[in-house]
């Protein structure tokens, strides 16, 4: 007799809709990662965690960031990153997921709206699960749309605070939310923006600052900074206002019940910021790569859009994890993404463009594709 029948079906479930996943090594030409300026490799951030490591900063931080786990570097990042990103205040948690989840759970009060692109990720999800206050989806990227939630939640006799919510790059899709009309949207409806940057940060803004860099000292705004994905290293930084930080220091159980992030980690994010200030090249880089990417993948059925992230539809979960396959066979580590991840019917393989492949590795791809994915 099965000891956990309820799992076993579930699981049996999940691979009758080709939807079960498996973890798969990492192998190949990478167009799956979210290294996207290669730094996760980069001998700077190696250096400054050896300097770290010299100077005597401990490997784990022993304990929740107010109890003993406040290490001085930890307080020198959210320092150095509030000045990079142009916040008058910054929080560094250990994960983009918590941040996130944290950020929705604990500053919408009760009797106010967040208002939520359809598109947003999980750890949102998870956030407004938790939040007091009550939540509603709208079209993604619609400003329109957004405008008659928090139009037809006033009618109602809501009297609280909208908030709205959204990614500034999708991660996908791929594609850019219209930043100026939402900031534009949030000034007329006194609502504040909460906004992921989690795949622009390190690749588009001044110094890779994001594409919320020009409102960030709004207090209106509060923008989240993954450290995994471009700056090659792991947490999450939140900015926005002092008084935001400080609340979450207070409310936020994210952040006053985990362990804090090793402080090695917090000097090698540092790190990362001065790198992306530094050698500007890597932009330059990737940007070429991406126009490159373009040219060649769109006419093999991938969808255009302008960013690292190019997804090509294939619709069936099931042919999309065989295609996903074919290519894996062929040296390319290209993945497929089902439902829930993205909406039914619209499974995708996810070509993510980063400084670890090359143009030619680009035109393979490309005609691997051609054969595989027509």
């Amino acid at each position: 007799m099965a000891l956990f029948p309820d799992l076993d079906r579930d699981l049996a479930a999940l691979g009758a809709a080709s939807r079960r996943r498996v973890l798969a090594p990492r192998t190949g030409r990478d167009f799956a990662s979210n290294d996207y300026l290669g730094l996760a490799s980069s001998p700077r951030l190696a250096a400054a965690i050896d300097g770290a490591l010299t100077r005597g900063v401990p490997v784990g931080s022993g304990g929740s960031r107010l109890l003993r786990g406040n290490h001085p570097e930890h307080q020198a990042l959210e320092a150095e990153a509030a000045a990079f990103f142009g916040s008058e205040s910054a929080l560094y948690l250990s994960s983009g997921y918590a941040a996130n989840a944290m950020l929705f759970e604990t500053l919408p009060q009760r009797g106010d709206l967040i208002v939520y692109d359809e598109l947003i990720h999980a750890s949102a999800h998870e956030g407004m699960r938790l939040s007091r206050a009550s939540s509603h989806p709208a079209t993604h990227n619609d400003i329109t749309a957004f405008e008659d939630v928090i139009s037809s939640w006033r009618r109602q006799g809501g009297i609280g605070r909208p908030w709205i919510a959204l990614e500034s790059l999708y991660s996908m899709d791929g594609d850019q939310a219209p930043l100026p009309g939402f900031a534009e949207l949030a000034d007329r409806t006194g609502a504040i923006l909460l906004i992921d940057e989690a795949h622009a940060t390190g690749v588009f803004g001044a110094h890779g600052r994001g594409l919320s860099a020009a409102m960030a000292s709004r207090d209106n705004v509060v923008s989240l900074h993954t450290c995994g994905k471009a700056l090659g290293c792991e947490g999450a930084l939140i900015a926005g206002p002092a008084i935001v930080t400080d609340f979450l220091v207070n409310r936020g159980r994210a952040f006053i019940f985990s362990t804090a992030p090793s402080p090695l980690m917090a000097a090698a994010v540092r790190e990362s910021l001065r790198i992306l200030q530094d050698e500007p090249e890597r932009r330059e880089r990737l940007d070429a790569l991406v126009a490159h990417a373009h040219r060649l993948l769109v006419p093999a059925g991938a969808r255009a859009t302008g960013s690292q992230i190019l997804p090509l539809v294939l619709g069936d979960d099931a042919r999309t994890m065989h295609v996903a396959a074919a290519l894996q066979a062929q040296g390319f580590d290209v993945r497929g993404i089902r439902p829930p991840t993205v909406p039914a019917g619209t499974s995708r393989l996810r070509i993510s463009l980063t400084l670890n492949v090359s143009f030619d590795d680009v035109a393979a791809l490309a005609q691997a594709l051609t054969g595989e994915a027509q």
